[in-house]
């Protein structure tokens, strides 16, 4: 008897192959049968007459490695149909970590990635001091979706070199002892190594986070224990100084697939990323595995000026992130740092997270009700109306209003022509959706289903099948997953039921239920009506199933040399 069959579906596959009416069947976790009428009894019957059926979505890069602890859910994900989910992108990771780390590494996960500081020391469960460790953990606690673990250079780097992690270069010892750390990692069931060389990533106060100070004789050491091991990707998030032609020699060396992170598309450069890529193709005709990562979300983030994450790469602003909270005021209002802020932002347009755009900078929400006419309207709009610079504008007004009114920025991706031929690019990883992290200006937990709804039915920009691939079929390729991201016979039931007209991108919500009471952002999807990890159903179509089982698992062994 088959425990679920799946009736009159249109069933996308997950290999890109056209979509096909049939039925499929589910018994003890995995697909029993897949594709025209199935006979035989079933415990229970879906009627997907109307509905497309495919494999559940592969997050492949996600910051829930704090949340996680508290948190079996990773929600929002699984009600947008995630299944699985990547941890341990930009090599943030909380593991391993000694007890007189702990309190430095939720600090720096406060600035570089937006979480709240009360939110991970009310709820972390520091259960674990090395990455075996906390695998464990989570095994124990349980999981809802499938996780995907990657070794984190920062805490491996802290771990090894303590404070000197974040202000220079490691000895030959040092590396040493990473490399050893990277094996134990790879042993335990680490997919590979994150890591970051990219300038915004600060920790508290301004100061790089640790992977920021590796040189290349680090990169290679830490390469080569995976070649060693025998397996493992490198995700890097790339700085603008880490060249396509140095990974390529890393690859060419080690062997090792790398992933690169974050390739979007920059107005005030709009040829940049292009060019990136193709030196990436031409890397791949040259039998080298480096796969751009890129998005199908354009990158708006909410923010306050008592935490601008959107300006932390320009050189003046850091005097900010060194500021207490209650000095910020005097700094805003001093005009050899407003003269710096603008003069920095004219330098090196092209190469930074905020590039001078201020009509794409936008008033959120006032504080005072007197100025609730202003909102919706741009900076630069607003600027021009008094005659003042933006930087002048948007200061002056914020400290007229205590730093509470919000703002919000529409960064990069922001052309819709530039981001279709981005998410096409046959190799591309389409993924960044950052779940877990920037949770007061962010969520793009619901990236895959805006590649179906919006790009695929709406605009047209690539076929349903090819958007489906780029969410299962092609994730699981790239990162090993054994017997996932397809519909086929002996696959793991990871499975996404959604109607196809409806499908899409809900709306933002903020909700105060993190540790601590701290609020983030939360997605709410469209079109999904159901969610089934190792066939379990745990997601219908009024949201995630209170009692659900959790029925993810940590996994630890992949395919590939």
């Amino acid at each position: 008897m088959f425990d679920i069959v799946f009736r009159n579906a249109t069933l996308i596959d997950g290999t890109g192959a056209p979509a096909r009416r049939g039925d499929l069947a589910v018994a003890d976790g995995r697909i029993a049968a897949a594709g025209g009428a199935i006979a035989g009894p079933a415990r229970e019957v879906v009627d997907a007459s109307g509905l497309a059926l495919m494999p559940g979505i592969i997050d492949g890069h996600t910051h829930y490695d704090a949340q996680l602890t508290w948190d079996p859910w990773a929600d929002p994900s699984p009600a947008l149909g995630v299944t699985t989910v990547v941890i341990g992108n930009c090599g943030f990771t909380i593991a391993p970590c000694r007890p007189a780390d702990r309190d430095i590494t939720m600090r720096n996960l406060t600035q570089v990635e937006g979480m709240s500081l009360a939110a991970l020391r009310e709820g972390i469960r520091w259960e674990f001091e090395s990455f075996p460790e906390y695998l464990a953990l989570l095994e124990r606690n349980g999981v809802v979706p499938n996780v995907v673990a990657f070794a984190g250079h920062s805490s491996i780097r802290t771990w090894v070199m303590g404070a000197d992690a974040s202000t220079r270069a490691a000895t030959d010892d040092e590396i040493a002892r990473m490399a050893g750390l990277v094996r134990e990692a790879i042993a335990a069931g680490a997919v590979g190594l994150g890591s970051s060389t990219n300038e915004p990533h600060n920790g508290e106060g301004g100061v790089p986070m640790p992977s920021r100070l590796a040189d290349e004789r680090e990169f290679r050491a830490l390469l080569a224990a995976m070649r060693d091991a025998g397996r493992g990707v490198f995700m890097l998030t790339k700085g603008s100084t880490t060249t396509v032609p140095f990974l390529e020699g890393l690859a060419a060396d080690t062997g090792r697939a790398i992933i690169v992170a974050a390739m979007f598309h920059s107005n005030t450069a709009p040829t940049r990323v292009f060019e990136q890529v193709e030196q990436m193709k031409a890397a791949q005709a040259r039998g080298r595995a480096i796969v751009p990562q890129v998005s199908c979300c354009a990158l708006t983030m909410e923010f306050t000026l008592r935490s601008a994450y959107v300006f932390e790469d320009n050189a003046t602003w850091k005097q900010a992130m060194r500021t207490p909270q209650a000095e910020l005021p005097r700094l805003y209002a001093d005009r050899d740092f407003r003269e710096g802020f603008k003069r920095d932002l004219v330098e090196g347009v092209g190469r930074r997270l905020f590039n001078s755009e201020w009509h794409r900078i936008f008033l959120r929400e006032a504080r005072a009700p007197r100025h609730r006419g202003l909102e919706g309207r741009s900076l630069a709009d607003l600027a021009a109306a008094e005659g003042k610079h933006p930087v002048d504008w948007m200061l002056d007004f914020a400290l007229g209003e205590d730093l509470d009114t919000l703002f919000v920025a529409e960064l990069l991706n922001s052309e819709p022509e530039s981001v279709a031929r981005l998410i096409n690019e046959e190799s591309a990883h389409v993924s960044l959706s950052d779940a877990g992290a920037h949770l007061t200006f962010l969520c793009d937990a619901d990236f895959g289903l805006n590649l179906l709804g919006h790009w695929s039915r709406d605009r047209g920009a690539l076929p349903i099948e090819k958007a489906a691939w780029k969410l299962t079929g092609h994730p699981a390729a790239l990162f090993g997953l054994r017997d996932r991201g397809t519909l086929r016979e002996g696959a793991a039931a990871d499975l996404l039921l959604f109607d196809p007209a409806t499908v899409g991108r809900g709306q933002r919500r903020r909700a105060w239920d993190l540790p601590a009471g701290a609020s983030r952002l939360v997605a709410e999807g469209k079109g999904v009506h159901g969610v089934w990890v190792n066939g379990a159903r745990v997601v219908d179509r009024n949201g995630p199933i209170a009692d659900a089982a959790r029925a993810g698992k940590v996994l630890r062994d992949f395919a590939g040399s």
